[in-house]
């Protein structure tokens, strides 16, 4: 079949691997002058920086996304690092300990700060056991054919009935049922605000998902009941190295990736997806389209709401999205890590998760006040910087629309004023700047195929459908953050990987 492929983000980049993988004639039009989409890597006077993902679940042998690459035959593309994060709040700071205590040590801390909460944090240790076990099997039955299958199933529903009663509670809802402190809640919900999702929408059973102890510290051994815990990696020398890695591996079997080539139209007939048409006029017929880049453009300008069924608009139309960001990379003459340890942790500077949730959807930017977070690649990979030198990323939740003014005329104000905050951590880092790449909603916004940009795509929030893999349009199949995967590399990449399965399995 000869099969078109809309963008090269990991969602497009995963489809045309398992495509050419099978044969079919492959071809990806990607709109902007660069493949990748938000898991590029961009480089300036010799620094580097990522420009979406940071360390990143899913890529252990043992994991989804590592179980991808090595049925791909890529893994050996990349090398990976292990490594945890650190987590700071006004009142207290949350590294791992410099000698091991144990997988349970941040339990034992917290009830060193909330003494009355010993009894709560002892029952939601014990909720998130049965959380990970349960995510330990239903990784390990993705993979799993026949009697193995049967018996992984038979194992997972007993475990799931002992959580069930948490699964229409919101994350609020949940942290109530354990906490009274809400400095303790601000603790476990406070990744929420990356999401920019409100504790109120976001479901319940996704905290402990979200707040993974290893992530915290890699020494906590892997190997639980049931199988294995996620864990957390970098990726030497940056993102890029998986965007090629894929990319490599589609043009050595046969697969063709045009950038600067915008889709304008997804061709439609009888109902059935038969070509695009290029921004240049250029139309080009095949047997199957598969769209990745934001819900709203793909649906109502690429294909048209006249194409699709009421009540499938009406879902697109009230999605939810995250917000974006706003990102300062510098390259800097300064060893930070008398400052900040590990290469990565995020500050805090509220603990009303809810309310900065809130104001961020407003347009209400906080310009840093109400948290960041520090990331320091050249720390894992010394040849993102120069010798003596250091690339460093700072990054905030802000809004796609400014409530107060734009992005275009407040750029470097708004930088200006992050880097303010930042110094706060890093003394006097403006004065030892070299280099500054500023990114604001407006410049993500230049490099995907989005309305508006999200940072993540669509918030997780409750009851929210997102868009379907396969769409209304026969032979139109859609994929990516936006999709029903969700977000995150490795949700995206094994989202993409079962959808593709399911197409060839259709067909």
């Amino acid at each position: 079949m000869k099969v078109i492929i809309i963008g090269s983000g990991l969602a497009g980049l995963t489809a045309a691997s398992y495509m050419c993988r099978e044969g079919h004639i492959v071809i990806i039009y990607e709109q902007y002058s660069e493949i990748g989409g938000v898991t590029a890597t961009i480089h300036e006077d010799g620094f580097s920086w990522d420009i979406g993902p940071l360390l990143l679940e899913g890529l252990a042998p043992h994991e989804k996304l590592g179980k991808i690459l090595t049925e791909l035959g890529i893994s050996d593309k990349i090398n990976i690092i292990n490594e945890d994060r650190g987590q700071v709040l006004p009142d207290f700071t949350i590294w791992h300990p410099k000698e091991y205590k144990g997988k349970y040590w941040r339990k034992e801390y917290f009830k060193e700060l909330f003494p009355s909460e010993s009894e709560g944090l002892d029952r939601y240790y014990h909720f998130y056991d049965q959380i990970m076990t349960l995510m330990a099997i239903s990784n390990r039955l993705e993979w799993t054919k026949g009697l193995n299958s049967i018996w992984l199933k038979l194992k997972l529903l007993p475990k799931f009935l002992r959580v069930k009663k948490y699964m229409d509670k919101s994350a609020a809802e949940l942290m109530d049922s354990f906490f009274n402190e809400p400095k303790l809640k601000a603790v476990f919900m406070g990744i929420l605000a990356d999401f920019v999702v409100k504790p109120s929408e976001f479901p319940g059973l996704g905290v402990p998902v979200s707040n993974v102890e290893t992530a915290f510290d890699k020494r906590i051994p892997l190997k639980i009941k049931g199988g294995k815990l996620p864990s957390y990696h970098y990726i030497q020398n940056g993102c890029e190295q998986l965007v090629n890695a894929f990319a490599s591996y589609i043009k050595e079997n046969g697969g063709k990736i045009q950038t600067d080539c915008l889709v304008e139209k997804i061709l439609i007939k009888n109902d059935n997806a038969i070509g695009v048409k290029l921004k240049s006029g250029e139309e080009f017929h095949s047997d199957i389209v598969i769209a990745s880049g934001g819900a709203h453009k793909t649906f109502f300008e690429l294909v048209g709401k006249e194409y699709l069924p009421s009540d499938f608009v009406e879902n697109v139309q009230n999605l939810v999205h995250m917000e974006s960001v706003l990102m300062v990379h510098l390259g800097i003459d300064l060893d930070p890590t008398p400052y900040q340890r590990a290469a990565l942790c995020y500050y805090y500077g509220t603990y009303d998760i809810e309310g900065a949730v809130n104001r961020c959807r407003s347009g209400d930017y906080h310009e840093g006040k109400e948290g960041f977070l520090l990331y320091l690649p050249s720390l894992h990979s010394p040849k993102m910087a120069p010798p003596g030198h250091h690339a460093i990323t700072i990054y905030t939740i802000a809004p796609f629309v400014l409530s107060n003014g734009d992005w275009a005329s407040r750029r470097e104000e708004l930088a200006e004023k992050l880097l303010i905050e930042a110094e706060k951590i890093i003394p006097d880092l403006r004065k030892h700047i070299k280099t500054k790449v500023i990114m604001t909603p407006l410049d993500f916004k230049s490099r995907i195929f989005v309305e508006k940009h999200s940072f993540g795509g669509l918030a997780p929030i409750m009851n929210q459908q997102n868009p379907p893999h396969h769409t209304p349009i026969q032979d139109l199949w859609y994929v990516g953050a936006q999709s029903e995967s969700g977000g995150g590399v490795a949700g995206v990449v094994a989202g993409t990987r079962k959808a593709i399965l399911k197409l060839l399995k259709e067909i």
